[in-house]
């Protein structure tokens, strides 16, 4: 976490480049809002000019008339001043909002195309937060910083412009505190850096503190944790609370201080201009002019100060980001893809070594191989590679060594979506998506008819609950299925797989979390539907697997057994022991299980 917030160099030329490329779609609007912040600092910078020839000139003069022609025209530039503000605004937040939505949207699709690999070594809070709150921080730089920063630099031009036109000694004496200023300005950032550095700890961890205890609220409650977790949460909201109270100190000096050498100004102007006012080499509007640009200097330094912290934050977040989307943990298709065409759906593993880290291998030399339309079970203890099959056959992962088949083609020649639009698979976790049930079974794919949707409801058993929804197939859906039984999402996400007529099914410990009579429903409509179709099942409920064309028992990565479900058994191994144990209950009721 220390690690996340770490603030970098204010400007980063290496970094800044790669931003600036977001601008390039907008290049006459980036050069548009210069344009008019420069306007906006030029109308700015001469309204007290305005000042000064009324009192000197008209006023002095007794021309009433000139007076009102003065007054008029500075009402005039008062006016087209807010109108090109007004315009530089909207024009400013405009370019920021499109660069950051261009730069979201890269972020996402790159997310999409990530290796599964990269998800299991970056937690989701650390990829959303890229996507939001360091994503925030750029706009604020491309809306507030980058085009306004140039308003506030050519404002103080033009004032220092007229300053030195107008009296070059009394512009020196106005500008004599400047030191003062830089110094407590340096001293400002130093402390206001860490003291933000920490608020951004401290908010972290409230994040991922929340997240974690929201998402865990079950356990909380039925182990009575709400007291523990309330005085956990409330000793970190109050380090955020006093990191945020040190930054707020640190503001409340700087700003009066800030406002207090700006006074300083005055009252040197005062001094000075006053004793050259009696000898009659200043005159009065030029001190009243120096007294406005006085006041007006001050704001542009105030707002490159806040303009610099805007930039520090940025070159963090930029940094971030960068670094995800410069990631390549990804499942790339190769150069010239082998097209897979008519798939028989037959499946084979050649010597396959495969570890997720390492040499720390989780499948050793593993070969088996599955004709089209058979059905092969996996079974075998918890880590002994069974699912590690099932990613590595749909290239969620690549292995190190030995081959794997599709159709005889090597997987690793095939885009890995076109390999992936043959196969439909099944998990024992469940994830629905917000929308409605239609959107859950379809996921959007419009190659799938309503009819043919309700069809495959039908098949796997999930027409009859959803006929007694409310809203029946556009019934709502909510987080996570948050209101369905999770037999219900694991009849709907069998529905979903099946909607895509697969010539390659996987199931990976798809019916453990449904009851027996809907286990009894999935298992009729299988044996229906995987006629035809290439089958691979991953199982700890040994009843499910008995009709399999073949059994693979794993065990530590490797494969030590093979064979039909009265083979195993009689050969007395690993199957045979696995067998028993789910069925001692019955053999000491009384019910008969077969020995070898």
């Amino acid at each position: 976490m220390q690690e996340e917030e770490i603030l970098g160099k204010a400007y980063d030329n290496q970094l800044m480049k790669r931003l600036i490329r977001y601008l390039k779609p907008y290049t006459w609007y980036v050069a548009l809002g210069i344009l008019t912040s420069v306007a906006v600092s030029a109308m700015e910078a001469v309204r007290p000019w305005f000042i000064r020839h009324a009192v000197d000139v008209n006023i002095a003069q007794n021309d009433k008339h000139g007076l009102l022609q003065t007054a008029a025209a500075f009402f005039a530039l008062l006016v087209v001043r807010g109108t090109v503000q007004y315009a530089n605004a909207y024009l400013t937040q405009w370019i920021g909002q499109r660069t950051i939505f261009d730069l979201r949207m890269e972020v996402f699709r790159h997310l999409q195309k990530l290796g599964l690999k990269f998800f299991d070594r970056n937690p989701i809070g650390r990829l959303i937060t890229r996507v939001t709150n360091d994503i925030e921080v750029l706009n604020e730089m491309f809306s507030s910083g980058i085009v306004m920063a140039f308003s506030d630099i050519f404002t103080i031009a033009g004032i220092l412009y007229f300053m030195f036109t107008m009296s070059w000694k009394l512009a020196l004496v106005s500008l004599s505190v400047l030191p003062l200023l830089f110094y407590g300005t340096f001293l400002f950032r130093k402390k206001a850096r860490e003291a933000y550095r920490q608020v951004r700890i401290q908010l972290a961890r409230i994040n991922t503190f929340m997240q974690e205890h929201i998402t865990g609220m079950m356990v909380d409650q039925i182990f009575n944790r709400e007291a523990k977790s309330y005085e956990t949460f409330s000793e970190i909201n109050g380090l955020h609370r006093d990191a945020n109270v040190k930054s707020i100190l640190y503001y409340s000096f700087f700003y009066p201080g800030v406002e207090l050498i700006g006074a300083l100004a005055v009252g040197l102007i005062l001094w000075y201009a006053g004793v050259g006012a009696l000898d009659g080499s200043i005159t009065i509007g030029t001190i009243m002019a120096f007294l406005q640009y006085n006041e007006m200097f001050w704001r542009p330094i105030r707002d490159l100060s806040e303009k610099y912290n805007i930039m520090q934050t940025a070159m963090a977040s930029s940094e971030r980001v960068f670094k995800l989307l410069d990631d390549q943990t990804i499942v790339a298709a190769p150069p010239a893809p082998v097209p897979l065409r008519d798939v028989r759906g037959e499946i084979e593993f050649r010597n396959v070594w495969f570890a997720y880290i390492g040499e720390e291998w989780v499948l050793k030399d593993a070969s088996f191989r599955v004709m089209p339309g058979e059905t092969v079970a996996f079974v075998g203890h918890t880590g002994a590679g069974k699912t590690t099959i099932i990613n590595l056959l749909t290239r969620f992962y690549d292995y190190q060594k030995g081959e794997i088949l599709v159709d005889g083609i090597d997987i690793r020649q095939l885009d890995p979506h076109e390999l992936r639009r043959q196969m439909a698979i099944v998990l024992q976790d469940v994830f629905l998506f917000s929308g409605d049930i239609t959107s859950n079974i379809t996921l959007g794919n419009e190659s799938i008819s309503h009819d043919r949707m309700k069809a495959a409801a039908r098949v796997v058993g999930a027409h009859r609950f959803i006929e007694q929804l409310p809203q029946q197939y556009v019934q709502e859906v909510k987080e996570r299925g948050a209101t369905l039984s999770v037999g219900q999402k694991q009849l709907i996400s069998f529905a979903r797989a099946l909607a895509v007529h697969p010539k390659i099914l996987i199931l990976d410990e798809a019916t453990s979390s449904v009851d027996t009579e809907t286990e009894i429903l999935i298992q009729q409509a299988i044996s229906k539907l995987l006629q035809g179709r290439t089958s691979l099942v991953v199982a700890h409920r040994l009843s499910t697997i008995q009709r399999a064309n073949k059994i693979i028992v794993m065990h530590k990565g490797e494969i030590r057994e093979s064979g039909t479900h009265q083979e195993l058994l009689t050969l007395g191994g690993i199957y045979y022991k696995l067998y028993r144990l789910q069925y001692k209950e019955q053999e000491k009721a009384g019910t008969p299980v077969p020995r070898p």
